[in-house]
Parts: C-alpha cells; structure tokens; sequence
C-alpha cells in the first residue's frame, strides 16, 4: 500500500513538471537531493555504526539487562501480559535506551528483535498483540532525551548552536510518550 502512495506521488510529480514545463528544473533537484542524500548518509552512518558497537558490548556485558530490570517497574505499568522476565522486555529496554540517546537507526535491530519476541508469544499470529501495539505506540511516540542524530545534522549543516533544541526536545518527548501512552490505554480499555 504505501508502495503504491509513494509510486503515485511521483507520478503525480513528473505528469506536473512535464505539463508546467519544469522538467530541467526538476532534473537539477533530483541530482542536487541524491547528493545531499549521499552526504548526509555518510555523516550518520559512522555515528550508527558506532552506537551498534556499543550496544552491542553493553548488551554482553550485561549493561543492558540491568536496564531492563531498572525499567522494569515502568515497563510493567505498561506491558502487564508480560513476565517480569521475559526477553522482549531486554530488546525493548535496549530500544528504548538507544532511542533516547536519539541514535534512533541503530535502535532498529532491537525493534525487530522486541517484535519477534513479541510475536512468538502471541496466540493469534495473524493480530497484533496487546504488547506489540504497546511497544510500536511507545516506539513511534518519539522517546528522545538527547537528539544525537539530529546533533550530528545540525553540526554537519554548520549550525552555530545544534545544541539549542535540547530542552524542546525533552518537553516533546514527555508529551508525546504520555499522550500516546493514555490513548493506548483508552483505545485499548474500550476495545475490550
């Protein structure tokens, strides 16, 4: 479906530039936005890399269940079907973790490995559970308390002050997660 919406827009696109005689116009854009593209892609991915990497150590070493079990409190407030030690509860901590620390590509792995676990204990396999609609609203809602990703953006465009979003981005975050977080819990109340 979204293939399908974004295959119209550019349709929809090109049949605009070719009837309003911008073609040229739109040729130097798409060659100006894959280079700015390619720029921006290797100013991230260092970043990415490097977080996976450590992740990665903090999930062998331990660091990363201690997290769990830190949230976990939290987490049963939220996740009430699922056992105080369950694995998806780790994956998920760790997705949370990263994604505060606004590194929100190297976050994906975890996501994946949170909704797989999410997914073998699901009883209906073709539905979502409880726990896996939970974990997408607290991911989508944009927990962030340190944008580092958009840091970096904001450094590479040659800001003066990237830093200066900081505290909108932590109001935003509470925001955000609690209202998502509410409406989970109504929408979820008035289905049942």
């Amino acid at each position: 479906m979204v293939n399908k919406i974004w295959g119209s827009f550019i349709v929809i696109g090109l049949f605009y530039g070719f009837i309003t005689g911008k073609i040229d116009m739109m040729n130097q854009e798409i060659i100006e936005c894959g280079s700015s593209s390619f720029e921006l892609f290797f100013s991230m991915f260092p970043m990415m890399i490097l977080w996976s990497g450590i992740m990665k150590i903090a999930q062998e070493a331990g660091i990363l269940e201690f997290l769990s079990r830190l949230l976990r409190p939290f987490f049963s407030l939220i996740f009430p079907e699922l056992k105080k030690d369950d694995p998806a509860l780790q994956y998920i901590a760790s997705n949370l973790t990263i994604n505060m620390l606004g590194i929100h590509n190297a976050s994906t792995p975890f996501g994946l490995k949170a909704m797989k676990c999410l997914q073998e204990e699901n009883p209906k396999k073709d539905t979502a559970s409880k726990s896996m609609i939970t974990f997408l609203v607290l991911n989508t809602s944009g927990v962030t308390l340190i944008a580092t990703d958009i840091l970096a953006v904001r450094s590479g465009m040659g800001s003066v002050n990237p830093t200066d979003l900081l505290l909108v981005t932590i109001l935003a975050t509470i925001l955000n997660t609690t209202f998502a977080l509410l409406m989970n819990a109504y929408l979820g109340r008035r289905e049942r």
